[in-house]
């Protein structure tokens, strides 16, 4: 699950700088109104109707002077990228110098993290951009029924590249962005302590028995709303695969790569700076059962870390907004330049990837036909 939290960015109506907060949320709109009411800034000073936005969430809301605004882009892919790139187009904006924190409950791996952690990430990987049979009908020798485009088997490199499979995120800005939200203080409750606990007994989920915390934390993202070990480790091995071993996956969410996708077209169009792009998730939930417990039974549950979840937003997002704003003239204006590639699997601003084709394959791509990486592919895992 996935909200966007305040940004740095330019409504024509006010001053040079300003923060979107983008967010998805559900109908009932706990990411959103997790950001009102709060005594840090108001969002709801200036109201902004913006053309193409999702009928639930038809407004941005601004700080009266426009320099912090919240955008909500709707829940699932294709609702995240048709709102941002309705954002990016819209005439009310100048978003040439706007930091986006993309931040929203989303959840998380056990073996990296506990409830109500806020995890950052440098990586977003489309996990579910494969292809898949139902892993009832699986040949024997398949570890999982999902497997890349392209290719008849998992754990192979795919040869099909739509260009949405990886993104990477500055991380010069992502150890700033946490190092501010390390001043906030992370809530906790007796529900969330209690469920943690339940992962004791296993020394590969140590990390889930602690309490929450500001991690560099990659994330997957998927329309489906998967649960259980044997996803849970197919989607962390899609993760190692598609970043060819760098990116290890930690959140789980439903927009990510969607909303950077547009944030990346309209990079290339001149109209948003890539280099300004935060990523961070809180945890609400454990996206695998602890031992002895039955998957089924995770799907009947309260999310144990929802309340936390929601307050680890602002608690962790609103030092990230604040630093932006506070040292704008002295660091932030001039944009904070990346020492690592940024970008798409394509290469498609620039440089060269360590993961996927490169930007040779995006100079092909740009004519607009879908290209096989014919000889790129390769396998990974051994024993399949």
């Amino acid at each position: 699950m996935k909200a966007l939290a305040p940004t740095v960015c330019s409504p024509m109506l006010g001053s040079a700088f300003a923060l979107i907060i983008a967010a998805f949320t559900r109908p009932f709109k706990p990411e959103e109104t997790a950001w009102h009411g709060i005594p840090d800034f108001s969002l709801l000073e200036h109201n902004i109707t913006i053309p193409g936005y999702s009928p639930f969430f038809p407004q941005a809301h601004c700080t009266s002077d426009g320099s912090i605004c919240q955008a909500v882009t709707g829940e699932s892919e294709i609702n995240a990228a048709s709102s941002m790139t309705a954002l990016v187009l819209s005439p009310a904006f100048d978003l040439k110098r706007t930091y986006f924190l993309i931040a929203g409950i989303a959840g998380i791996n056990p073996k990296q993290g506990t409830l109500g952690s806020v995890g950052f990430a440098r990586f977003a990987v489309q996990v579910t951009l494969q292809r898949e049979i139902d892993a009832r009908e699986m040949p024997a020798n398949f570890s999982t029924g999902y497997f890349a485009q392209g290719i008849t088997f998992p754990g192979v490199y795919p040869q099909d590249i739509y260009g949405t499979e990886v993104f990477e995120l500055n991380d010069d800005l992502r150890q700033l962005a946490m190092t501010f939200a390390k001043r906030g203080t992370l809530a906790d409750d007796e529900h969330a302590q209690k469920y943690r606990a339940n992962y004791a007994n296993d020394p590969a989920y140590a990390a889930a028995t602690a309490p929450p915390s500001i991690v560099a934390c990659d994330t997957a993202t998927s329309d489906v709303l998967w649960q259980g070990n044997l996803l849970g480790e197919a989607v962390a091995n899609t993760t190692t695969l598609f970043t060819n071993g760098t990116a290890t996956h930690c959140t789980s969410q439903q927009e990510d790569n969607a909303t950077l996708e547009a944030l990346i077209r309209g990079a290339r169009a001149g109209l948003v700076d890539f280099a300004r792009i935060i990523s961070m998730q809180t945890a609400s939930d454990f996206d695998r059962p602890y031992a002895g417990q039955a998957v089924g039974a995770t799907l009947s549950l309260d999310s144990p870390g929802f309340e936390i979840a929601l307050k680890n937003i602002v608690a962790a997002g609103v030092p990230v907004v604040t630093g932006i704003v506070s040292g704008w003239h002295a660091r932030f204006e001039e944009g904070i330049k990346p020492s690592n590639y940024i970008g798409d699997i394509l290469g498609s601003l620039g440089g060269t990837p360590n993961f996927g084709p490169g930007n040779g394959f995006a100079r092909a791509d740009e004519v607009g036909a879908k290209r096989s990486l014919g000889g790129r592919a390769r396998r990974i895992f051994r024993g399949n």
